[in-house]
């Protein structure tokens, strides 16, 4: 990392501020080729004046950040000038004119990972805040960039390195005859060591669905009201309604936010035996929106009517249209029309469908997979030792744990999952 780096760090556009960021041995000799402050730089200090991009000026600020206590660990400085396009643009090029070259995609995360500024999940937690559909996502984001899946993981790598220095002390001096005691103590440590991971892999149920939404069907039998109580729960007119039933053809969503959760709702076609065509297909598409649905509801619109056999998902039956008729044994009596029922079966929806716990931070796959991982090595090493087996036999399966959580920090990742993962970066993050 011995060149310097720049780039536009504020989305393209007009705007009020745009920010220009540089990082690198030559940040702050550009500092001073380009800001009208003529004394020292003051580390974390905003300074006003003129900014020079060698063809014209704009009056802005200027932020020095002295290495290694800044974001990336070298030196920063950013240049705060007008927003538009041309301004930053103008910025940028005369940072490059002076020496930096333009940044790559995530350039600056990674020279941040790469000083040991972050653990790769908490730079995969600052990527899941940047892309974030809903507050529970943020939530998990910071709490992942906040370095509490890495605390974890280092803290279970910790009970593992202890298990293996026992085996290794076994193995050196087989003469002092440590296995029996070896065995009991490591024993103990894995129990704990799996507890932990076994609760963390549950975790990723609830993690999963905050990052991609809870799946919701509204389903029924044609005209029962699902396009009504889409429109209902949105707060908006997304589906066509009509009195005319088999109107809805084709699935129809849209996405809302309960408790800081995001919900994705699907009005999907009424189930009935039919001989039209195009409505035949609407059904089978009705029926595939139902497979992958976290949770339904079901439309009853008629007393003692029975909704057909689901799959696993938890079912909510709604009274529909309890304006005009209610009926009884059902979970809600809603109307979209005047609005009953609406609020309770939202607290069902979030309930029922993601029914968790928002602060989860187990959610990218790769976490997952590596979790999943460790916890095999660990339950492969537990059965190797309460076998009686040696212990190194069962020293690779402690390895393996050990390495698996690794991934998560980054201490062990192939360097094809970490260029993955800056790649999903803009330039100048």
């Amino acid at each position: 990392m011995e060149d310097t780096i720049s780039a536009i760090a504020t989305a393209q556009g007009k705007g009020g501020v745009a920010i220009v960021r540089v990082s690198g041995a030559a940040a702050l000799g550009i500092a001073r080729a380009m800001f009208s402050r003529r004394g020292e730089f003051t580390p974390n200090t905003l300074y006003a004046g003129v900014i020079d991009c060698g063809s014209f000026q704009d009056f802005g600020m200027c932020v020095y950040f002295r290495a290694p206590k800044s974001f990336t660990g070298e030196d920063v400085v950013e240049f705060h000038c007008h927003g538009g396009t041309e301004i930053a643009r103008g910025v940028f090029l005369r940072t490059v004119e002076l020496g930096a070259r333009p940044a790559e995609r995530g350039e600056f995360t990674r020279r941040a990972f790469l000083s040991g500024k972050l653990s790769l999940s908490a730079v995969e937690g600052m990527g899941e805040m940047i892309a974030a559909q809903s507050e529970a996502q943020v939530r998990a984001g910071f709490l992942l960039y906040g370095e509490k899946l890495t605390a974890e993981a280092v803290g279970l790598q910790g009970l593992l390195k202890e298990c293996l220095a026992g085996i290794d002390a076994d193995v050196d001096y087989p003469e002092e005859d440590l296995s029996p005691a070896l065995g009991k103590e490591v024993a103990e440590k894995l129990r704990t060591v799996r507890s932990s991971l076994l609760k963390l892999k549950e975790q990723y149920r609830s993690g999963k669905k905050i990052r991609d939404g809870v799946n919701v069907a509204l389903c029924g039998v044609p005209n029962a009201g699902k396009s009504s109580l889409l429109n209902a729960l949105l707060g908006y007119d997304r589906a066509i309604v009509s009195a005319k039933a088999g109107t809805t053809r084709d699935v129809v969503d849209g996405a809302l936010e309960i408790n800081g959760v995001l919900f994705r709702i699907t009005d999907t076609a009424g189930l009935r035996e039919s001989s039209d065509e195009v409505e035949r297909e609407g059904i089978r598409r009705a029926e595939n929106a139902i497979k992958g649905a976290d949770v339904i509801v079901w439309l009853r619109t008629e007393e003692g009517e029975q909704p057909p056999a689901f799959p696993v998902a938890p079912v909510i039956t709604a009274g529909a249209k309890c304006d005009l008729k209610r009926q009884t044994g059902c979970d809600v009596a809603i109307s979209s029309l005047t609005g009953e029922g609406i609020g309770e079966l939202k607290r069902l929806l979030y309930e029922r469908g993601f029914g968790g716990d928002d602060g989860a931070y187990l959610l990218e796959e790769r976490h997952y997979e590596a979790v999943c991982n460790a916890l095999a090595g660990t339950e492969a090493a537990l059965q190797g030792v309460e076998s009686g087996l040696p212990s190194e036999l069962y020293a690779e399966d402690v390895k393996r744990a050990y390495t698996s959580l690794g991934e998560i920090s980054g201490e062990t990742a192939a360097e094809n999952i970490i260029d993955e993962i800056f790649s999903k970066f803009c330039v100048g993050k």
